[in-house]
């Protein structure tokens, strides 16, 4: 089965064509770049695929749902990553999980134990008592993908999950993609312009130029 499955899909704004006939196909449980340059549409497809945004033309499914009619129940399944994380850095790890956690509506008999696993796979939980506005950026990217993945989603989009990171906190994000897919066999979309890491993750990849769909294929 598609996760996500488009045919010519459109998004005009005035004169502006941001993403242009796109069709192409993920399947259920892989790890699928979405590669292109700065404004290229990628984050726009995002919305799109999210229901966030109406498309001028095309239609879409993702995981057996229009974003369009059934946005609200296909945000339920589905966790994202902005490019920017947008962590209130007054509260607590802890904190912030536990909000999300209600608006997601995770039972409120789970929420605590949902936080702990959360904090502990991302190896957050000897920190998770103390405020965000003093996390490390590789730690606040971590605590947001956490997040994203709170609820359990079937499918997660992640928007240049490594954008400004060292190194060594690129590589242990790129560590936790290959754990949520493999382990929990979730649908991993990964937004990035780092050849070099749709290369190390990615089953297989899509190339987007100016909105056009250019080449999509195995790395």
């Amino acid at each position: 089965m598609h996760a996500i499955h488009t045919t010519d899909l459109c998004k005009q704004f005035k004169e502006t064509r941001a993403v242009n006939d796109l069709s192409f196909s993920v399947e259920e449980g892989e790890v699928f770049g979405f590669l292109g340059h700065n404004g290229a549409g990628k984050t726009t497809t995002i919305r799109l695929l999210n229901g966030v945004l109406e498309p001028t033309s095309g239609r879409a499914q993702v995981l057996g749902l229009s974003p369009y009619s059934q946005g609200e129940d296909l945000r339920q399944q589905t966790g994202v990553l902005t490019e920017t994380p947008a962590l209130d850095e007054r509260l607590t790890a802890v904190q912030n999980l536990a909000i999300f956690a209600d608006l997601y509506g995770v039972p409120r008999n789970e929420v605590k134990k949902r936080v702990d696993d959360m904090l502990g796979q991302f190896d957050l939980a000897d920190r998770g008592g103390e405020k965000v506005g003093g996390y490390s950026k590789g730690m606040k990217q971590r605590l947001a993908i956490a997040r994203a993945f709170l609820h359990r989603p079937r499918l997660i989009f992640l928007d240049e999950p490594t954008s400004s990171l060292d190194p060594i906190s690129s590589r242990g994000v790129h560590d936790m993609i290959r754990r949520i897919s493999q382990e929990q066999g979730a649908t991993v979309f990964l937004c990035t312009h780092n050849l070099l890491e749709a290369q190390r993750l990615c089953k297989r990849v899509a190339v987007l130029e100016k909105g056009h769909l250019v080449a999509i294929g195995t790395p």
